[in-house]
């Protein structure tokens, strides 16, 4: 459910929150040059969010959204043990396309996002 504005209503469910954010995200990477290789990538370890390129290297985002700042900000979501998981997702990926040798870097991109305002988007660059 999305207000006028494009942006999810206040009564959107956290999964349309969060399919919300990664089109925005995916918009910011390929409006920066990024190319976008797999989203919402999966096994049964669990999900990558967005996986692109910057033309140098695989770059593995995490992608967290939020309405407010009331349970800390989106990149504070993002604890050790989850860039632990990411780190082995990544890998996992890795084998999967054959690109195991490959240099890589882990991103978030946090997305602030208060009902019918601007949304505020923060490319984390190498954050873990």
């Amino acid at each position: 459910m999305t207000s006028t504005t494009g942006q999810p209503s206040a009564g959107a469910s956290p999964i349309e929150l969060g399919r919300w954010g990664e089109d925005l995200a995916v918009r910011h990477l390929e409006k920066t040059g990024y190319v976008v290789l797999s989203r919402n990538w999966r096994c049964r370890d669990g999900e990558l969010d967005l996986v692109a390129t910057d033309r140098k290297r695989l770059v593995f985002c995490e992608v967290k959204t939020r309405t407010g700042l009331a349970f800390g900000t989106p990149a504070e979501a993002v604890t050790p043990l989850k860039a632990d998981r990411i780190r082995r997702l990544a890998y996992q990926w890795q084998h999967a396309f054959m690109l195991r040798w490959c240099p890589v870097r882990y991103d978030i991109i946090a997305i602030v996002a208060p009902p019918d305002t601007r949304p505020r988007v923060r490319h984390i660059k190498a954050a873990f």
